[in-house]
């Protein structure tokens, strides 16, 4: 699988409790915060529901 880089680039201040779960679970906290995750079809999906509120990068 690839790896891609995640970096949140806006607020979860009034944001549906659902996307900010899904951020949780991607291990993002804060604006700026990144991570690197191996991506597989579960990821792929979360990244679609918040893709406006992440930047993705591959590695």
């Amino acid at each position: 699988m690839a790896k891609v880089k995640i970096t949140q680039v806006k607020s979860l201040i009034e944001r549906p409790k659902r996307q900010k779960l899904t951020m949780q679970a991607l291990g993002l906290r804060k604006i700026g915060g990144s991570v690197e995750i191996e991506t597989n079809p579960a990821i792929d999906g979360m990244i679609r529901k918040v893709n406006h509120l992440i930047r993705v990068e591959n590695c």
